[in-house]
């Protein structure tokens, strides 16, 4: 055999005479039709569709209007829709009232999260510790303020609360005190009622998320000698993450865009406007005024703060670790 017949002789298995191996063959990349990774998305579709028109079209349709000159007679059909560009928004950031609006929206929304958060994370504790009747009344009390419709709790709390025949102007001693006639007072009126109807989510969702950490991990924490305190902020906090992002989520949401309990509590935003959410405001713009086009771009004033409210806290808890 010469040399270049042994140059080019197959390469054998190690320490072995066999047969030569065999090089190895590239597998062809799959077809596109047989890809899995289309598989999910067949099954998505049909939720795709309806929130397509339950949801992207609408919100088209807001910034469409947003940028038009679109009163009742455009509505009509009398005139033509003209288009402003960024005119109603100019209007609404020259307004000192929707300035006073947008303010007022945001503090009362913190304040409402801040106290459901709070109110509903300390009374699912409680429920850990109780025993079965006491628990099963305090879950039955507040599914059934959760399952109120917003415009019957507020009629209650108005006359619970209603400065001639209300029983808690009795109890307190209050004589004919008006809750509604002051900024503050009705303000605090409307953030009970929501925080009632509220806090059962809260309770209810974060209940359950303790009842899934382990029972190891919470003895250990008392035997150390942690308070009930320590091992809520440093034990079950930490555990219950996931949870307080979508619960918090909820609140911000839920709260930002209050309308019924302003509207039927305060009598369309109090006296002079002087208890006006976003919400409220952009009906009354809309509705009242017949401005479309202004209520409209109220309407995405509030969807891009959501927007961002969200995507900021959302990033904050991945900064911190959290796989969300």
């Amino acid at each position: 055999m010469t040399a270049n017949s042994t140059a080019h002789k197959a390469p054998t298995a190690p320490g072995t005479d066999g047969p030569p191996l065999r090089p190895l063959r590239r597998r062809r990349p799959a077809s596109p039709a047989g890809r899995p990774g289309w598989t999910p998305w067949l099954y998505l579709l049909p939720a795709l569709v309806l929130l397509g028109g339950l949801l992207v079209y609408p919100i088209y349709q807001l910034g469409l209007i947003s940028f038009l000159e679109y009163t009742q007679a455009q509505v009509s059909g009398g005139e033509p829709a003209t288009f402003q560009g960024f005119g109603n928004y100019a209007t609404l950031f020259r307004d000192s009232q929707f300035r006073q609006v947008l303010l007022a929206t945001v503090v009362f929304a913190a304040a409402c999260v801040l106290a459901t958060l709070f109110t509903g994370c300390a009374l699912a504790v409680l429920l850990t510790r109780v025993r079965a009747v006491p628990r099963l009344a305090l879950m039955m009390a507040a599914l059934g303020a959760w399952a109120t419709p917003a415009i019957t709790g507020s009629t209650v709390w108005v006359f619970l609360f209603d400065a001639d025949f209300g029983p808690v102007n009795r109890v307190l001693g209050l004589g004919d005190f008006s809750w509604t006639y002051g900024r503050y007072s009705a303000f605090a009126l409307v953030l009970l009622e929501v925080l009632w109807c509220s806090f059962p989510f809260v309770m209810v969702t974060v209940y359950a998320g303790i009842r899934a950490i382990p029972a190891e991990v919470l003895e250990a924490a008392a035997l150390d000698g942690a308070s009930q305190w320590r091992i809520w902020r440093s034990v079950m906090a930490p555990m219950l993450r996931p949870i307080l992002v979508v619960v918090t989520i909820q609140s911000v949401i839920w709260d930002f865009k209050v309308f019924t309990q302003i509207y039927v509590m305060t009598n369309g935003g109090g006296i002079a406007g002087q208890n006006l959410v976003l919400n409220v405001y952009a009906y009354q713009k809309a509705f009242a005024s017949s401005q479309y086009g202004l209520g409209s771009a109220i309407g995405v004033v509030m969807l891009v703060i959501l927007l961002a409210v969200t995507l900021v806290y959302l990033r904050l808890m991945r900064r911190q670790g959290e796989e969300l």
